[in-house]
């Protein structure tokens, strides 16, 4: 099934799916386990800097394989896309989704590079997503305010025809310095005039009854990307204080349990809102 299929029909239920990052063997296994234990379906991200650092055909084949060799059904998604040279080779390799984010670019340019992007996913069936407001990156001021409104949202997916909308209502990407409040009126209200699969980006930190709440009123997506690396590094850091081992291959395996209690966790927040 593509993946925006998938998304219809969650979205028919209102149900979410978790669309989480990996960064090497470890973060992945943690992630697919917990999706196996669950038995639920899965979206696994790749980002530009996770790309370069264990290079495209490596990053895709082991995601790609490790869902074949664990039965789960998944699709594997290129998280913060911001070149249409980079998206055109997670493409050309087999992404089922891509993401480009022009949202820092103004409206007219965002809609000019996304319909660009979509126009090219066309030719493979893939899904596009793309993002519209702001929604702090890491090292950018969580107190600028710049959320998504309705009338804009459905003016940029009408014209690029962007099958899924990162939509900015109050998260950022890394940690929250306090809980943060969620505009759940304002996500009700861009539901309300766009068929586009909504994407909540920024979920590492917030409450579970926020993601619930968030679900129930038009996300179907829930990034997270913060977290899983919080806890396989914390873990890590734990254990070598305690060990001089250095067999990597017993001292991985206990950060890695962290993220399957971590994501199976997210999953049933997910699976019911």
């Amino acid at each position: 099934m593509r993946l925006q299929d998938k998304f219809i029909e969650l979205r028919s239920k209102r149900q979410g799916i978790l669309a989480t990052n990996f960064y090497n063997y470890e973060t992945l296994e943690g992630v697919v386990l917990a999706a196996k234990l669950s038995n639920q379906p899965i979206i696994l991200q790749l980002t530009r800097s996770s790309i370069e650092y264990m290079g495209l055909p490596v990053a895709f084949n082991l995601a790609k394989s490790m869902l074949e060799h664990h039965k789960i059904e998944g699709w594997v998604h290129l998280d913060h896309g911001n070149s249409y040279d980079l998206i055109a080779e997670c493409l050309d390799i087999g992404f089922d989704s891509v993401m480009i984010d022009a949202s820092e670019q103004s409206f007219k340019d965002n809609i000019r590079i996304t319909s660009k992007v979509v126009k090219l996913a066309e030719k493979y069936g893939a899904n596009v997503e793309a993002e519209l407001g702001y929604i702090a990156k890491l090292g950018q001021s969580k107190q600028t305010c710049g959320f998504t409104t309705p009338e804009d949202a459905r003016a940029f997916v009408d014209a690029t025809g962007v099958n899924a909308l990162a939509i900015a209502i109050g998260t950022a990407h890394g940690f929250y310095d306090k809980e943060p409040k969620l505009d759940l009126e304002r996500l009700s209200n861009i539901s309300k005039v766009t068929d586009a699969t909504l994407v909540l980006h920024g979920s590492s930190g917030i409450p579970e009854n926020s993601l619930k709440a968030a679900i129930s009123r038009g996300i179907t997506k829930i990034n997270l990307a913060t977290e899983i690396k919080n806890i396989f590094m914390k873990s890590l850091k734990t254990q070598l204080r305690t060990t001089d081992n250095i067999d990597l291959r017993e001292v991985f395996p206990s950060a890695t349990d962290k993220i399957v209690g971590l994501v199976t966790d997210k999953l049933e927040i997910v699976k019911n809102p």
